[in-house]
């Protein structure tokens, strides 16, 4: 009988398969690089997403900022504007204001009384002056009492210069002025009493 000899056969077969083991390690090595890099990629790709997601909001909230600024800046405008221009009413109105007091501070003078001196601060004025005697002086602070312009005369002092006879007092006199606002309110609180009272009588 013949004898076969298998051991060549064998060993071919033991290297083809140690082959075929080499290659499909290669191809799952392979296959790992590339899953590896295709989640690397997708990672990148959420990341740069998340980061461009990111920067418009940036570029948003700084726009917006910007908007907010510029805002500001024109309300600061408007509030100065509204200052300066309630500020030029004011100094109308105070001027001619002035005039009306300057005025009335002649117009209320009886006769035989003359100003010789007058300080204003604010709305309160401090008036110097002669008179032939306090009757007189009485008589001009209820002129002033009664005056559009002009409130609240305050007595000071007066002071007799020369002799009974032929003398002459001098006096000081704090007198209040009144503003084109206080006219208002009285106008209107005047004509509110009016209503009330012509609201009172139509009642039976």
């Amino acid at each position: 009988m013949a004898k076969i000899n298998l051991l060549p056969w064998r060993a071919e077969r033991r290297k083809q398969r140690e082959r075929e083991f080499q290659v499909m390690m290669g191809g799952a090595f392979l296959i790992g690089v590339l899953a590896f890099l295709v989640a690397l990629t997708w990672m990148d790709r959420v990341v740069q997403g998340h980061q461009n997601r990111k920067d418009l909001l940036t570029r948003e909230i700084a726009a917006l900022d910007a908007k907010i600024k510029e805002i500001e800046a024109l309300q600061e405008k408007r509030e100065t504007l509204l200052r300066r221009k309630q500020i030029i009413e004011r100094l109308q109105s105070s001027r001619y204001q002035m005039v009306h007091v300057f005025d009335e501070l002649v117009r209320t003078l009886p006769d035989g009384v003359r100003l010789t001196e007058m300080v204003q601060a604010g709305d309160a004025m401090n008036v110097k002056g002669r008179a032939q005697s306090n009757a007189r002086i009485s008589a001009y602070m209820r002129n002033v009492e009664s005056a559009q312009w002009l409130r609240d005369p305050d007595f000071k002092k007066s002071t007799l210069v020369g002799d009974d006879k032929g003398g002459a007092y001098e006096y000081e006199l704090g007198i209040g002025v009144r503003r084109s606002e206080d006219e208002g309110s009285e106008g209107e609180e005047g004509e509110a009493a009016g209503d009330g009272s012509g609201g009172a009588g139509g009642t039976p």
